[in-house]
């Protein structure tokens, strides 16, 4: 079991940036992924990024790439999501989660989920 809280949401401006937070407590970590997805008012929940917790290798989604990073402290069990050059568009909820099987990419191979933050971003 493992329980995620991320922070760092709230009202930002078009072409700003934001910086979330995800901590995880357990009692052993050993997940081999973490990820950032996101959820828009009346959209399916879309995969943003992913990160191993071991090697550090980064995946991202086509619609973020270059403007995100992901990053992990393994020393603090805390994900990080860095979102540069912010549109109305990423305004979503953004929830973390840990890998529990299968494609990095799939909603379906995380098995716990934050509670959410929600992030919007007026033009």
């Amino acid at each position: 079991q493992v329980q995620l809280v991320e922070s760092g949401g709230g009202l930002m401006q078009a072409g700003g940036s934001l910086r979330l937070s995800c901590a995880a407590s357990a009692r052993t970590f050993n997940y081999y992924a973490m990820a950032w997805f996101r959820q828009a008012p009346g959209k399916e929940r879309e995969f943003v990024a992913a990160v191993t917790w071991r090697a550090g290798t980064t995946h991202y989604a086509d619609s973020v790439k270059g403007r995100c990073t992901i990053s992990r402290d393994t020393a603090e069990n805390t994900v990080y999501l860095q979102v540069n050059s912010l549109k109305p568009e990423d305004t979503a909820v953004y929830y973390c989660a840990a890998h529990r099987s299968g494609y990095l990419y799939y909603r379906e191979s995380y098995g716990y989920w934050g509670q959410g933050t929600q992030v919007t971003v007026s033009s």
